[in-house]
């Protein structure tokens, strides 16, 4: 899933109407996902987040700049947070499939967009900044609305896009790309704020002021107070007490997790708390997170347990809300809490249906689900029984030097495990495309193009889907001769089977394949799609037949 966070904060927080305005335009652009609207009375400002794919999100960025710009008179504007614009600043933030260079982009394009679309002047800032001087926003903003007339003056001021000339009315917009930002707490069993405030001044990049052997900071020959810095990078932090939960906390920014993740701020606080007498006692995560440092968290510490990574998804998860005690304070709930299962539709999917549930729903006289998602699940359940010999023999007393390549094969087992499943649902839906466009109008001429090229696209969506299940094979059984040759002897006719149910796959996606390739037309375009996806399914049917046979003979040998 490609997942693209956007924060941008409106100078508005006290109209309630001109906020609903601005968010119900933000709201209306399909497929993106609203989740938090924080207007502020005193500062006058609205932080909004919503996510999406990169495209949707763009757009939604750009129909809230423009209500902002037609609500908004900076003119009129006052409030206590620093600001220069209707919009003040807009940050595009990766959060799954997406990297940075990608929300540079996105930042460039919408900057590009609203200044000449709609005259307000961009200043790029953060990852996407193009002049040193203005990767950071404090920087750019300096002056504030009210210096910003004068300040257009200078041409080293000039903006990235949009007009040169002040625009008294929105004012200037900073448009950028950072990365996500995590607000998290660690709890202490102390109520010393002078404690936390400690540990916060070891660990933080800023770290402290130096003293010498008489207590006075320390200056350098410029005047500067010399710093000693904290032990982790990319993290803000300081100590408060907070009187609803009657203890300290230790309030950290990991304001790049790819450099300090959760489980390394986690772990530093402790090792820092436990010098000084202090337990941490949990901890809390302020607003959402991304999957990714909750899955680096949990298999970090089931590592630690001595136990393998290769576990599902959902044990990973629970496995970090334990350990890092996010259910301390209040319940924890993984569907709430972490950015990617908050947007994941909702809906009745065949992958969470009981075994029969699934086989009814297989036996009934709809045409879907059919043979592609029976393919499909006999790949998942060859990817899990492949991680569970993998687990069972990372944790066999004797096999201590097949550690690491069996904690390998069962994350890579759990990853294909976890695409199979959702490929189960994919082809059903696929099928259903195909429905869907033979039942569109055809009339007119017109109308019979539109449903031809509907029927086409819909072919090759039902074509790709098999065909990557077919894809899938070769690792499935790579896996599987593995742990046959190198796992657990007690489990050799699990890795077996695990090699019978790719080889199943393989054969009834090759099927498929070869059934949707009869549907094709005669034009170039589908004939070169059905000759490059044959010449794929025939080889990859080929290797995996190969490998199958191979495996089979191997376990059949070590059996008798």
């Amino acid at each position: 899933m490609q997942l693209v966070e956007c924060v941008p904060n409106f100078s508005e927080g006290r109209n309630e109407k001109v906020i609903d305005a601005i968010t119900d335009a933000i709201r209306a652009v399909s497929g993106v996902n609203l989740l938090d609207v924080d207007p502020g009375y005193s500062t006058n400002r609205t932080v909004v987040t919503f996510v999406g794919q990169p495209d949707q999100v763009v757009e939604a960025a750009y129909q809230g700049i423009m209500r902002a710009a037609q609500l908004i008179d900076m003119r009129k504007h006052r409030g206590e947070h620093p600001r220069m614009g209707a919009t003040d600043v807009c940050p595009f933030v990766p959060v799954s499939g997406v990297t940075m260079a990608q929300c540079v982009e996105l930042a460039q394009k919408l900057g590009e967009r609203v200044g000449r679309d709609l005259g307000i002047p961009i200043y790029l800032y953060g990852e996407a900044a193009q002049k040193a001087e203005r990767r950071s926003l404090a920087d750019i903003r300096q002056g504030e609305y009210e210096a910003l007339n004068e300040k257009m003056k200078d041409s080293g001021f000039a903006p990235d896009f949009g007009p040169s000339t002040f625009n008294a009315s929105s004012g200037a917009t900073v448009i950028g790309a950072r990365q996500f930002l995590i607000a998290y707490n660690v709890n202490l069993n102390t109520r010393s704020k002078k404690l936390a405030n400690e540990i916060a001044f070891n660990i933080r990049e800023a770290g402290r002021a130096k003293r010498n052997a008489q207590g006075e900071i320390e200056k350098d020959q410029a005047g500067n107070t010399v710093k000693v810095a904290g032990t982790l990078k990319e993290v803000r932090a300081v100590g408060w007490y907070v009187d609803e939960y009657q203890r300290a906390q230790v309030s950290i920014n990991l304001t790049n997790f790819e450099v300090t993740s959760l489980h390394q701020a986690f772990d530093e606080v402790c090792r820092q708390a436990e010098s000084m007498g202090v337990r941490v006692t949990g901890s809390e995560i302020v607003g959402l997170v991304p999957l990714e440092p909750m899955l680096a968290a949990g298999k970090h510490y089931l590592r630690k347990q001595g136990r393998s990574a290769g576990v599902s998804e959902k044990e990973i998860v629970e496995c970090a809300i334990q350990s890092l005690g996010l259910a301390e304070l209040s319940p924890f709930s993984a569907r709430d809490k972490i950015i990617e299962y908050r947007v994941a539709p909702e809906g009745k999917f065949l992958r969470d249906l009981t075994l029969g549930q699934f086989a009814d729903e297989l036996a009934s006289e709809s045409p879907a689900p059919g043979g592609g998602s029976a393919a499909a699940l006999a790949g998942s359940l060859s990817a899990a029984l492949g991680a569970m010999v993998a687990n069972l023999t990372y944790e066999k007393k004797g096999f201590e030097k097949q550690k690491a390549l069996m904690e390998k094969l069962a994350e890579d087992a759990q990853h294909l495990k976890k695409f199979l499943l959702e490929t189960v649902d994919a082809d059903m839906l696929a099928f259903n495309k195909i429905i869907e466009a033979r039942r569109l109008p055809k009339s007119s001429d017109g109308e019979k193009s539109w449903r031809d090229a509907a029927i086409v696209d819909a072919n090759v969506a039902a074509t790709a889907t098999p065909l990557s299940v077919l894809k899938a094979a070769p690792a499935l059984l790579k896996i599987a001769g593995q742990v046959v040759e190198h796992g657990n002897p007690s489990s050799l006719s699990d890795g077996a089977v695990a090699a019978l149910m790719a080889i199943a796959a393989a054969e009834g996606a090759y099927y498929n394949v070869l059934i949707n390739l009869k549907d094709f037309g005669v034009s170039a375009k589908e004939q070169e799609f059905a000759k490059v996806s044959r010449a794929q399914a025939e080889s990859l049917i080929d290797q995996t037949r190969k490998e199958g046979e191979r495996i089979k003979a191997l376990a059949m040998a070590s059996l008798i």
